[in-house]
């Protein structure tokens, strides 16, 4: 079993705080992907559980134990970084057997090792070539069963795939989660690609500013977003986002986003926003791509509005309307709407909507 926690976990570098307040356990097994901008913390947050950086104030556990005070060496967690650290002038075989060696094991056992990570990492006929014989991906498993092979309470890796082209990251990203599910090792993954991180993880750590922004599943983060910034930072396209106005109109509730084109909600919106915001709080909508419905033709409920962009993207296309004063991007079939300028007609998905409160971020928690 390894499990760690990090509790009330604070980072400085001179005046500037890096990690604020981390709290975040993570069980046996699980694979969690720290997902962030540049500067937000979370290789920070890596080398402290590594032991490469000290922390300034908090506890980090492993198992159940204290460990911030502990050398690296001593916390039995291995590392994959960005590049890929091979020695040279040594064989495939060579550089994975190095962790070994340096234990001092048994010949026998060292090769019983070796050959054990690299079947596994589908690498046996590399043994004998030398790292510069070796395509970017190969070289990236090589040090993967590096850290592996010592079969560490925990792997961490932070970013390994970034220095990849788009063609073997996605051969790699497929590799480590086979590679997780065989070994079930505890895992911790660096990246700010959100590709990666929701098609690896268990769970999405999504980090802003050295703060953990939310915890869950890939799901969750997409379909549940937290707050302004993570619905923002979380698909591809993002979330679109509007200032919003709700009023009360007979039987429903209308939502306008500006030009005064208003689109018709159940009328439980009212109550449950009442319920959830402040009087004087502003509201935003915000409304996945794939919740803006298109029509070609007049419909109920749908609203007039105009093509502004079509960005082609194969199996479907990405429409951007211009309802009113706001451009709402639509997810649609390819080829379904033909040219800009072109009249259409949208409406917004009730059951897909977020509403946020513009002064904190935070979601209202609105479902329809």
């Amino acid at each position: 079993m390894t499990s760690i926690e990090l509790r009330d976990v604070q980072k400085f570098f001179g005046a500037v705080q890096v990690i604020k307040d981390m709290n975040l356990k993570i069980a046996d097994g699980e694979f969690i992907v720290l997902l962030g901008q540049s500067g937000c913390g979370k290789t920070t947050t890596l080398r402290a559980i590594a032991g490469l950086e000290t922390i300034d104030r908090g506890d980090i556990l492993i198992d159940g134990q204290p460990v911030q005070n502990l050398k690296c060496s001593d916390r039995d967690i291995a590392m994959v970084f960005q590049s890929f650290s091979l020695y040279p002038h040594m064989t495939v075989f060579e550089n994975i057997a190095f962790p070994l060696r340096a234990t001092r094991m048994s010949k026998a056992d060292t090769d019983n090792r070796v050959r054990e990570i690299a079947k596994v990492l589908r690498i046996n006929d590399l043994l004998d070539k030398r790292p510069s014989a070796l395509s970017g991906g190969d070289m990236q498993r090589v040090a993967i069963g590096r850290a592996l092979v010592r079969r560490p309470k925990a792997m961490l890796m932070d970013e390994p795939i970034g220095a990849l082209d788009a063609k073997l990251r996605e051969e790699m990203r497929a590799e480590i989660k086979r590679l997780h599910v065989k070994q079930g090792s505890t895992t911790i993954y660096v990246t700010h690609d959100q590709i990666e991180a929701m098609s690896l993880a268990d769970r999405i750590v999504i980090m802003h500013e050295g703060r953990l922004q939310q915890v869950g599943s890939p799901t969750e983060v997409y379909a549940r977003p937290s707050n302004l910034f993570v619905a923002q930072f979380v698909g591809s396209p993002v979330m679109n986002i509007a200032p919003a106005e709700v009023k009360s109109s007979k039987d429903s509730a209308e939502v306008g986003l500006g030009g005064g084109q208003n689109f018709g909600f159940p009328s439980a919106l009212i109550s449950q926003l009442d319920a959830a915001r402040s009087r004087s709080g502003q509201l935003a909508l915000g409304i996945r791509p794939e919740g803006v419905l298109v029509s070609r033709e007049e419909k109920k409920g749908y609203l007039p509005v105009e093509i502004h962009l079509i960005e082609p993207l194969g199996s479907y296309d990405i429409v951007d309307l211009k309802v009113g004063e706001q451009l709402l991007r639509a997810r649609t079939r390819s080829g379904y709407v033909e040219r800009t300028g072109d009249k259409v007609y949208a409406r917004i998905d009730p059951e897909q909507t977020h509403f946020f409160d513009t002064a904190s971020g935070n979601s209202l928690g609105v479902r329809l």
